[in-house]
Formats: C-alpha cells, sequence, structure tokens
C-alpha cells in the first residue's frame, strides 16, 4: 500500500518561502520611484555633457557662435597631438602630479600609523589633519603665495638665514612645480591619512601578536603586516590621486592670478589648463572639448596601468 503524505514537498515550501518574501509589484515601483531622481540628475549633468562633449570634438566650434558647427572628424585630435603646446601641458601634468602625490602618500601613511597607535588627543588630532582639506581652494593658494614670495616670503627668508640662494618660486620652471605640488599636499594629505588610518583599524591584531611572538620587530611588522593589509587601500589612493593629478587645475591657475597660461613660459600649465585656454580664451570649443577626451583616454589608461601593476605584485606575494 502507498501512503501519500499530506505535508507538501521541500520544493514547495521554498517556493512559499520565496512568494512570502518576495516584495510586490507596488512596493517595487515605489523603489524604482525613490531611485529615479539621481538617475535622472545623473544623465543630466554627467552623461548628456559627456557624450555632448564627444560630439562637439568632432566639430570645428566657436564659443561665440556654438550653434555653426563644422563636421572635421579627427581633426581635432590630430592638431592636438601634434601640437607642442599640448605635449609640454602633458610633461608637466605628469611631473608636478609625481612631485605632489608620491610624498603626499607617503606622509599620509606615515601619520596614519602614529595615529594608530594609543595617543592622547587622538580625536583632536584626527578632526585636525580634516583642517586643510576643509579650507578654500583659494584661500589656501593665496597663503602658499605669501610663502612662497620671492621678497616677503617666508621660504627664501629661511633660505637667506642658512646662506642659501634665493629662489624664483613663480618664474622658474621646477620651483614653481615644487610650489603647486606643496599645495596639493597640503591640502589631500589629511584626508588621504584618514582613509589610510580606516585601513589600519581593519588590519587583525592577532597578526601584529604572532609577528612579534616570532621576534619581527617594528619595522618588519609594518613591511609583512601592516603594508599587505593596506594593500587594496593604497591602490585606491593612488588611482584616486592619479585621477586627481591629472585633472589639476585649480592650484596652478590660482597660482598665477587667475590665468590659464600657466606662467610667464607655460612652466606649469596643466592638461586642466591647457583645455580651459583652448575654450574660453582661444574660442576653439572643439578643440577644449578634444582636450578633454584626451585627458579622460589618459586617465583611464593611468588607472589600467596601476591596477594591472598592483595585481602582478598582489600574485607575486602569494
Amino acid at each position: 500500500m502507498v501512503t501519500i503524505s499530506a505535508e507538501p514537498a521541500a520544493g514547495e515550501i521554498s517556493r512559499r518561502r520565496l512568494r512570502r518574501h518576495r516584495p510586490t509589484s507596488r512596493g517595487s515601483r515605489i523603489a524604482y520611484v525613490y531611485i529615479l531622481p539621481f538617475f535622472v540628475v545623473f544623465a543630466a549633468f554627467s552623461v548628456y555633457p559627456w557624450l555632448d562633449t564627444a560630439w562637439v570634438s568632432l566639430h570645428d566650434v566657436r564659443l561665440s557662435t556654438y550653434h555653426q558647427q563644422t563636421w572635421i572628424g579627427l581633426d581635432n585630435y590630430k592638431n592636438l597631438l601634434t601640437n607642442h603646446f599640448f605635449w609640454h601641458a602633458f610633461f608637466n601634468t605628469l611631473t608636478i602630479g609625481i612631485i605632489s602625490a608620491v610624498p603626499q602618500l607617503c606622509v599620509a601613511l606615515w601619520i596614519a600609523h602614529l595615529l594608530n597607535h594609543r595617543l592622547r588627543g587622538r580625536t583632536f588630532f584626527r578632526v585636525a589633519i580634516l583642517l586643510p582639506y576643509a579650507t578654500s581652494l583659494a584661500a589656501a593658494t593665496v597663503i602658499f603665495l605669501e610663502l612662497f614670495n620671492p621678497r616677503t616670503g617666508i621660504i627664501d627668508w629661511a633660505l637667506h638665514l642658512v646662506h642659501l640662494p634665493r629662489v624664483d618660486w613663480q618664474g622658474s620652471k621646477w620651483p614653481s612645480q615644487v610650489a603647486i605640488a606643496s599645495i596639493v599636499m597640503w591640502r589631500w594629505t589629511g584626508y588621504n591619512a584618514l582613509i589610510y588610518l580606516a585601513g589600519l583599524q581593519a588590519v587583525d591584531r592577532e597578526l601584529y601578536a604572532a609577528a612579534a611572538v616570532d621576534g619581527a620587530g617594528k619595522w618588519a611588522q609594518f613591511r609583512h603586516v601592516t603594508l599587505p593589509g593596506l594593500r587594496p587601500t593604497i591602490i585606491f589612493t593612488i588611482v584616486v590621486s592619479t585621477i586627481g593629478s591629472a585633472q589639476l587645475f585649480g592650484e596652478p591657475l590660482l597660482y598665477h592670478n587667475g590665468m590659464p597660461d600657466g606662467g610667464t613660459s607655460g612652466q606649469y600649465q596643466t592638461l586642466g589648463l591647457l583645455m580651459y585656454q583652448q575654450g574660453w580664451t582661444n574660442d576653439r570649443l572643439g578643440l577644449a572639448s578634444a582636450t578633454a577626451w584626451t585627458m579622460f583616454v589618459i586617465i583611464l589608461l593611468a588607472v589600467v596601468v596601476n591596477l594591472l601593476i598592483a595585481r602582478r605584485r598582489e600574485r607575486r606575494a602569494r
């Protein structure tokens, strides 16, 4: 005799549970209504300008006669890549980015390492290192202009005290780039330090205890425990710093009193300044759009290279 069980099968029970926890169609529609404003704003202020810039870059467009567009294809890109002003601005952007990003991230990691230990007034110091980030860019640039003033600045006064020659922090290439890089470092070091601090607090403390039992000193613990634990955070800060360096605009613009030519001989003109100068000073909006898309491709390639290098190092570490 076959006994038929009145209890439902396991598959039927799971289907019933799914139906019970599945949101109703009305609730799903309401959820889409809640997230719709974000996508509308994103499409209006990000996607549309992005696509429109790509379209404008393929035309000969003047800012004064924007609606009179002449199709020229890739001529703007050809003119840009064969122009020595572009490559001059590119190498300036590269050098200022390296000068500002490498010391900035190293100092930020050192500060985060100090704040991660038991320290009196840790909360005060954690808030204080964010003050430069909260300071206005214009105010910070004006302060550094006074510091690097060749006649009345504190920097040249300190150099004179140790019998070193005065430096032209605005007219010379490398000193002016160092001055601009110092503004970037001052504003963003505390921000990166807090990111590193959050990463350090996520590292398992038992790893430090095990390393100490094995006889590892502070430096060995830092190399073999701290740095591997911070690898994803370090990659993130390198990528963000690369993007910020490629888009450098405000500091060199204000450092030269709002002029987009990047100094008397363009010694610190960046790609961002070049794009602004082409579009708003030279009335070549199509060429400026081509510069913007070229910057996008450069940033994308730099990020991909950073990620590939980080992934290769991670494989070697394993």
